[in-house]
């Protein structure tokens, strides 16, 4: 994560080649398998979709990014991820997997969590000894993986955010200098643009939890490595991802204040709403897309500027989120009006 020149620009191509290769082919074979192993998303009266679409499309993005990041090992003899890292996201996968074909109670998927964010806290000498700081870090993270998970539930959404938000922190690194950050970074977008070709509405393959759990970790982590290497300063990292993070808090806020149960599903997050008051897949998405558009471009115009001029970024970005919050409240009235009660 230092900064140097011991990864070519040649390197980094080809190991984002290799990703989005490998990512789509297993993408389309997922999306074609058939079988008692392979778990379905079927419909409910909480679901966006209509047909039962398979949900195993975190294995076709594991496998892009592995096929890159071995790759780059096999070319330069450096690994990107070190065996705490590897071993936390095998965690999380394995835990969705399972929890796909057998259901594992909510309370221990997040213990689960928890203990995997911890070890990834203890290990790094960087973070240092338990303190509020670390608590802080461990709920934050512990949040976005979640918070991820939450917001994975529209074609073409959450490998969007990816490929926006993980884009833009390749680049920033790139500049920079950092080349082993800005290969990780791209390495994840390729893979998860190989799995967007299978995924884009009408989406022929979902990512499930094994893909959206790690992705939320590895958004969490990589905002704050990007903050500690001075690449971009943690609130800017933050606005980033905020069309998940501002829409996942603030449903969740919502749903606490109306004292419904938060970890059942349901369809009051702002694009469900979009979705279901006519505007459908597509026309969201593409909607979503520009507004994560706008929030890494704005981050990265300010990360060049003075704190005033990040703050006057941020404060613009938190009145534009407060109008479009305050616009969406009659379609959510009526939406969530028609909808069997959650209490």
């Amino acid at each position: 994560s230092t900064t140097d020149s011991r990864h070519p620009d040649c390197l980094m191509l080809l190991a984002c080649i290799i990703a989005l290769v490998t990512s789509a082919l297993f993408a389309w074979s997922l999306s074609r398998a058939r079988g008692r192993w392979l778990a379905l998303d079927i419909p409910n009266q909480r679901s966006l979709h209509n047909l039962p679409t398979p949900r195993t499309g975190g294995l076709a993005i594991l496998a892009g990014a592995t096929a890159g990041v071995l790759t780059h090992w096999l070319v330069s003899k450096q690994l990107l991820l070190d065996i705490t890292s590897m071993g936390a996201i095998l965690t999380l996968v394995a835990v969705a997997l399972i929890d796909d074909h057998y259901h594992i109670a909510a309370g221990l998927r997040l213990l689960v969590q928890t203990s995997v964010v911890a070890l990834l806290l203890i290990s790094d000498p960087a973070v240092g000894p338990v303190s509020l700081t670390w608590l802080t870090l461990l709920l934050c993270l512990v949040w976005g993986i979640n918070l991820y998970n939450f917001m994975d539930g529209m074609d073409g959404f959450a490998a969007g955010m990816a490929v926006f938000g993980f884009g833009t922190f390749a680049l920033l690194a790139w500049q920079a200098g950092h080349s082993e950050f800005a290969l990780g970074c791209a390495i994840i977008v390729a893979a998860c643009s190989g799995f967007l070709l299978f995924n884009f509405p009408p989406a022929r393959l979902f990512m499930g939890d094994a893909g959206s759990t790690v992705l939320g970790l590895l958004a969490g982590v990589v905002i704050l490595k990007a903050h500690s290497e001075a690449i971009l300063p943690f609130w800017l990292g933050v606005l980033v991802f905020s069309p998940f993070i501002v829409d996942a808090s603030v449903t969740l806020m919502a749903r606490i204040v109306r004292r419904e149960r938060i970890w059942q599903a349901h369809k009051s997050h702002y694009y469900q709403r979009l979705v279901e008051s006519g505007w459908g897949h597509r026309k969201t998405v593409l909607a979503e897309y520009a507004l994560m558009a706008g929030c890494c471009a704005s981050a990265i115009l300010a990360a060049n500027l003075p704190i005033a001029g990040q703050i006057s970024v941020l404060a613009s970005w938190t009145v534009l989120y407060l109008s479009l919050i305050h616009i969406s409240e009659p379609t959510r009235q009526v939406l969530v009006s028609r909808m069997p009660s959650s209490a």
